[in-house]
Protein backbone atom coordinates (compact mmCIF):
# COMPACT_ATOMS: atom_id res chain seq x y z
CA UNK A 1 0.00 0.00 0.00
CA UNK A 2 1.41 3.38 -1.04
CA UNK A 3 1.12 6.46 1.11
CA UNK A 4 -0.79 9.24 -0.70
CA UNK A 5 1.32 12.31 -1.52
CA UNK A 6 -0.09 15.75 -2.31
CA UNK A 7 0.78 16.99 -5.79
CA UNK A 8 1.51 20.63 -4.94
CA UNK A 9 1.48 21.91 -8.54
CA UNK A 10 -1.80 20.19 -9.40
CA UNK A 11 -3.35 21.26 -6.09
CA UNK A 12 -2.30 24.86 -6.71
CA UNK A 13 -3.82 24.80 -10.19
CA UNK A 14 -6.99 23.26 -8.74
CA UNK A 15 -7.26 25.95 -6.06
CA UNK A 16 -6.84 28.66 -8.67
CA UNK A 17 -9.43 27.08 -10.98
CA UNK A 18 -11.96 26.76 -8.15
CA UNK A 19 -11.33 30.38 -7.15
CA UNK A 20 -11.83 31.52 -10.72
CA UNK A 21 -14.98 29.42 -11.16
CA UNK A 22 -16.43 31.15 -8.10
CA UNK A 23 -15.65 34.56 -9.60
CA UNK A 24 -13.39 35.61 -6.75
CA UNK A 25 -10.24 37.68 -7.09
CA UNK A 26 -7.01 36.85 -5.31
CA UNK A 27 -7.47 40.08 -3.33
CA UNK A 28 -10.87 38.85 -2.14
CA UNK A 29 -9.32 35.54 -1.00
CA UNK A 30 -6.60 37.50 0.82
CA UNK A 31 -9.22 39.56 2.65
CA UNK A 32 -11.35 36.52 3.50
CA UNK A 33 -8.37 34.69 4.99
CA UNK A 34 -7.10 37.81 6.79
CA UNK A 35 -3.73 37.75 5.06
CA UNK A 36 -1.59 40.88 4.72
CA UNK A 37 -0.53 40.24 1.12
CA UNK A 38 -1.43 37.98 -1.81
CA UNK A 39 2.12 36.54 -1.91
CA UNK A 40 1.25 33.29 -0.10
CA UNK A 41 -1.80 32.71 -2.28
CA UNK A 42 0.23 33.03 -5.47
CA UNK A 43 2.78 30.59 -3.99
CA UNK A 44 -0.07 28.10 -3.46
CA UNK A 45 -1.29 28.57 -7.04
CA UNK A 46 2.22 27.98 -8.42
CA UNK A 47 2.76 24.85 -6.32
CA UNK A 48 5.56 26.43 -4.29
CA UNK A 49 3.81 25.97 -0.94
CA UNK A 50 0.56 24.71 0.56
CA UNK A 51 -2.09 26.51 2.60
CA UNK A 52 -2.16 25.71 6.30
CA UNK A 53 -4.84 23.28 7.44
CA UNK A 54 -6.78 26.25 8.87
CA UNK A 55 -6.65 28.04 5.52
CA UNK A 56 -7.62 24.86 3.64
CA UNK A 57 -10.63 24.51 5.92
CA UNK A 58 -11.58 28.17 5.39
CA UNK A 59 -11.26 27.79 1.61
CA UNK A 60 -13.37 24.63 1.64
CA UNK A 61 -16.12 26.50 3.50
CA UNK A 62 -15.86 29.51 1.19
CA UNK A 63 -16.08 27.33 -1.93
CA UNK A 64 -18.66 24.92 -0.52
CA UNK A 65 -16.50 21.84 -1.12
CA UNK A 66 -14.68 19.36 1.09
CA UNK A 67 -11.01 19.79 1.86
CA UNK A 68 -10.44 16.61 -0.14
CA UNK A 69 -11.90 18.34 -3.20
CA UNK A 70 -9.22 21.02 -2.92
CA UNK A 71 -6.29 18.60 -2.78
CA UNK A 72 -4.88 16.62 -5.68
CA UNK A 73 -2.82 13.66 -4.58
CA UNK A 74 -1.06 10.63 -5.91
CA UNK A 75 -1.11 7.25 -4.22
Amino acid sequence: MNLPVIDMAATGANLNAIRSNHGLSVAEIKEYLGLNTTYAIYKWFHGESMPSVDNLLALSVLFGVSMNDLLIYQS
